[in-house]
């Protein structure tokens, strides 16, 4: 799973990273996060309704399914995950497979190492060179009895790497920079690009053990990524 990631790029470096142009003045977006966790509002990028060209939007993390009556109807159920091997499968993940898909900027996720009953040991996982990547994620758009919208996404999980195995069986699906523009391109009546749902490489890839502050959503700042 991926329950918790980090993005240190603020809107300018992330505008360069994924080629996205000027961002309007008026876009938002701390200049860092060092412990992204569900139900906080992220950037993500999809591909604009109007022209097709990848765009900047904030949403909240954790999808609440179009067909939803209520919220109450999803509480307690993690949506902030969705397992590549059952998307076509699922009423939830189907329809945004095929038409709302998206990316999710990140310099790097965590996950926790069991080391006994009481004890577990936190890992932060990145690209070899540090630079900003994208999970896989899907989103969807959600309106309340008011008439208000809500905008929430996924990230796509799938089996673990060389890397990350010994410390959990799973991680997010991490796509390669040559495979944005198709993974943001729908087609009506082409099957989405499910080829492209698997591990990232191990060897384009590094780990380091982090402080176990970070288990607190409260923490948030550069220290969590340092050992403690």
């Amino acid at each position: 799973m991926c329950g918790r990631y980090y993005r240190r790029s603020d809107k300018q470096r992330l505008s360069e990273a994924f080629h996205l142009g000027k961002l309007p003045e008026d876009f938002v977006l701390p200049h860092w996060d060092y412990n992204v966790a569900p139900t906080t509002f992220q950037p993500i990028i999809r591909a604009n309704r109007h022209n097709g060209e990848p765009e900047l939007v904030l949403m909240r993390w954790g999808l609440i399914p179009y067909f939803t009556k209520s919220l109450a109807d999803v509480k307690g159920i993690s949506t902030i995950n969705a397992k590549a091997e059952t998307l076509l499968n699922s009423q939830t993940w189907r329809i945004p497979l095929e038409r709302r898909r998206c990316l999710v900027p990140a310099d790097g996720f965590y996950e926790w190492q069991k080391i006994d009953p009481k004890t577990k040991q936190p890992y932060a996982f990145m690209m070899a060179d540090e630079k900003p990547f994208a999970f896989a994620g899907l989103w969807d758009a959600w309106k309340d009895e008011q008439g208000n919208w809500l905008q929430s996404y996924s990230i796509i999980t799938t089996k673990a790497n060389e890397l990350a195995a010994p410390v959990h069986n799973r991680m997010p699906v991490i796509l390669h920079p040559d495979d944005y523009a198709q993974w943001l391109t729908r087609v009506d009546g082409e099957r989405p690009p499910v080829e492209l749902l698997h591990p990232y490489p191990a060897d384009e890839m590094k780990a380091q053990k982090v402080n176990t502050d970070v288990g607190n959503v409260k923490n948030n700042y550069p220290e969590l990524l340092n050992s403690a």
